[in-house]
């Protein structure tokens, strides 16, 4: 089943194609300039900066098809469908070094006041879904929040045990940058930690608590100002939102990275002068 994407995607799309082209441009001149400066420089290391830096507009087009503006709540059947098609088009469907995570959560406990796990989602780069599961909780359920988690008593009749699940989630995140959005809510439910340097929170990120003058951003917020898009306006999906985030990480993500370079530079560069 194909779906069509909507002429926001489509705008989108073909914004971000001709941002990626020029970016492509500007590196070719600027390793035509190096060669001319330094003709010293072996084949080999060009040859290196090419294949990490430089991704052509084919390579990197986006694939979120799937967040759709019509039929928000329809998630259930259809996302397995459009992500196999996803996939089998892109043929990206190895992990790799970025995954996005988003969780949803039922509520225990005396009127339901208190969180526990009901579902995780890890998308990779490509927005391909690596692992999505509906996951037993700990505690009695008192209260499904089924319209916002979208978690209903017969979706968790068959789900899976809470430390398979969080084993699981361990293996794959580990030794990879994690993309998400509040993502302190989510290792808080799956009892995970992850090194601060490996993570990309969109909820954290400067340049998008600007948008909110300061404070915290919602996601949904994000999405529509950023990609021009609308997501949750009925029941969430963490396919979704993961997609989501891992969207807005991939249209910043050369000046985000610069950005935590930097900060871990000075950071190590204080630590270095106060072992003096």
């Amino acid at each position: 089943m194909t779906s069509i994407p909507s002429s926001n995607w489509q705008k989108l799309k073909a914004k971000i194609d001709k941002e990626e082209t020029t970016k492509t441009n500007k590196h070719k001149r600027k390793r035509n300039d190096e060669t001319k400066q330094k003709p010293n420089k072996s084949i080999k290391s060009s040859s290196k900066v090419s294949a990490t830096q430089v991704r052509t507009t084919k390579e990197r087009k986006l694939w979120l098809v799937d967040i759709k503006k019509d039929k928000p709540n329809e998630y259930s059947s259809k996302e397995s469908s459009l992500i196999s098609e996803v996939s089998s088009t892109n043929n990206k469907t190895k992990i790799g070094k970025y995954v996005a995570i988003d969780c949803e959560m039922v509520g225990v406990g005396p009127d339901g006041i208190q969180s526990a796990l009901a579902r995780v989602t890890i998308v990779n780069y490509y927005g391909v879904t690596i692992l999505d599961k509906y996951v037993r909780p700990i505690e009695r359920v008192t209260d499904f929040r089924t319209d916002i988690s979208g978690i209903t008593p017969k979706l968790l009749i068959n789900s899976h045990d809470f430390k398979q699940v969080q084993q699981e989630v361990y293996n794959i995140i580990k030794d990879r940058i994690v993309v998400g959005h509040a993502l302190q809510h989510d290792f808080k439910m799956l009892m995970l930690d992850h090194p601060r340097k490996m993570i990309r929170d969109t909820s954290l990120y400067e340049p998008f608590r600007k948008i909110a003058k300061g404070k915290t951003p919602s996601l949904k917020r994000l999405v529509s100002e950023e990609l021009g898009m609308t997501i949750q306006t009925g029941r969430h999906s963490s396919v979704e939102d993961a997609q989501a985030c891992m969207m807005l990480y991939r249209k910043h993500k050369e000046q985000w990275e610069q950005s935590v370079q930097i900060k871990y530079y000075k950071k190590l560069k204080i630590e270095k002068s106060k072992k003096r």
